[in-house]
């Protein structure tokens, strides 16, 4: 009889994960995936959007269609509870059993714990979503039509930091292209305690080479800073001080989503052992910003380690092989560190940014400059979006 391997997510780790497994264990495994959204969204290339360089419809594929050609069932709903001893997880309108469970659920973006944060209930935007993407695009429109002050960066607890030096860097490009950036003052706000640290203790000269191109590029940078609450033309901060905007750009504290937050920590997000286990479920896996990852050191003003796609590949591909393993009555393998792979277009020029391990101290740490990158980031583009397209779930 086949296991029931149940995906919750329909991103890059869900997707992954389901592949995977079915490319394993084909008949031997029955694959569900459960996801929120009916389209996998190319999350990387969403700040493109924002400036008009990308359309949606370049950067979305229907899950069904992904899932369909290779014989995993596919549920367009949000998970609301797991039942870890029924082995069951239920939804608005069904449930389902499962033998194998993998939680690849994203973050909760956490946009209620600010007042006045967000672009659904306040007056902030961010990109983490195409929804959300969209709404910044406009907001970008507005600016442009009506120049002011532009903020961009990370509230406290946030865990995703490249996409919004990324648009720092991309909107002051398009600013100058216009004639226009002497109109905009960008400031740089983050809970980063200096620029570059991006939640992972910086990356070799990172925290130079940001100083270095925010001075040449006049962008004002007000580090290892919290948000009080959001005003509709400024934001309080912690310290007591204030930034005006016209556009606020930040992205919001990060949690686990509700539908599995009791399986996790105090912030929701899952605690896992070397085969990305649950602590206390082995027949449970996490992937991606569903996992629980402690910064090397506290920050003053609390930061979260990102889980760029990169790296969610890589844990959902772990995870598979030990769900694999585990029906096939094989040895799981224990994943040694994860490594982080980031291309960061910077408008007409871009770095490359590599760390193995993610956490210092590292084996190795590369981070170079060139015009070069926007055109390899645009080129992995491509290629992911095809590999997914054609329900391939391996790294080149």
């Amino acid at each position: 009889m086949s296991k029931k391997v149940l995906v919750l997510g329909g991103s890059f780790g869900g997707l992954t994960a389901a592949l995977e497994v079915k490319r394993r264990l084909g008949a031997k495994v029955e694959v569900t995936v459960i996801s929120k959204d009916d389209n996998f969204v190319f999350l990387p290339s969403l700040p493109w959007l924002v400036t008009g360089q990308r359309q949606a419809a370049a950067l979305t594929i229907p899950i069904s269609a992904i899932l369909t050609a290779r014989h995993i069932h596919f549920v367009h709903g949000t998970a609301m509870a797991i039942d870890p001893t029924a082995q069951r997880v239920t939804t608005a309108s069904s449930g389902h059993d499962y033998d194998y469970l993998v939680i690849a659920t994203g973050p909760h973006l956490a946009c209620e714990e600010i007042p006045g944060l967000g672009p659904d209930q306040g007056h902030t935007h961010c990109i983490f979503t195409l929804g959300h993407a969209r709404k910044s695009r406009e907001a970008w429109q507005k600016l442009l039509a009506s120049p002011g002050p532009l903020v961009l960066g990370s509230t406290q607890k946030a865990s995703c930091f490249g996409p919004y030096y990324e648009l720092a860097f991309e909107l002051d490009h398009q600013l100058r292209k216009r004639r226009m950036r002497h109109k905009v003052p960008i400031t740089y706000l983050t809970s980063e305690p200096y620029l570059g640290h991006m939640g992972i203790d910086g990356l070799g000269t990172s925290r130079r080479f940001m100083e270095d191109e925010f001075a040449r590029r006049d962008i004002k940078a007000v580090v290892n800073q919290g948000v009080q609450a959001v005003e509709p033309d400024k934001i309080q901060l912690t310290d007591q001080n204030s930034l005006p905007f016209q556009l606020a750009l930040l992205a919001p504290p990060f949690k686990g989503v509700d539908g599995v937050a009791a399986l996790g920590n105090d912030r929701g997000f899952i605690t896992v052992d070397e085969y990305y286990r649950h602590r206390q479920h082995a027949n449970i896996y996490a992937v991606g910003v569903a996992v629980a990852m402690a910064p090397r050191q506290p920050t003053p003003v609390p930061t979260g380690v990102p889980k760029t796609g990169y790296m969610t590949v890589q844990m959902a591909q772990s995870a598979a092989f030990n769900i694999a393993a585990d029906i096939n009555n094989s040895e799981p393998l224990a994943t040694e560190d994860i490594s982080i792979l980031c291309l960061l277009d910077m408008g007409g020029t871009g770095t490359l940014m590599h760390a193995d391990p993610l956490l210092p101290p590292r084996q190795k740490s590369v981070l170079r400059k060139g015009r070069w990158v926007p055109w390899a980031k645009a080129g992995l583009e491509r290629y992911l979006l095809w590999k997914m397209r054609h329900g391939l779930s391996r790294l080149p």
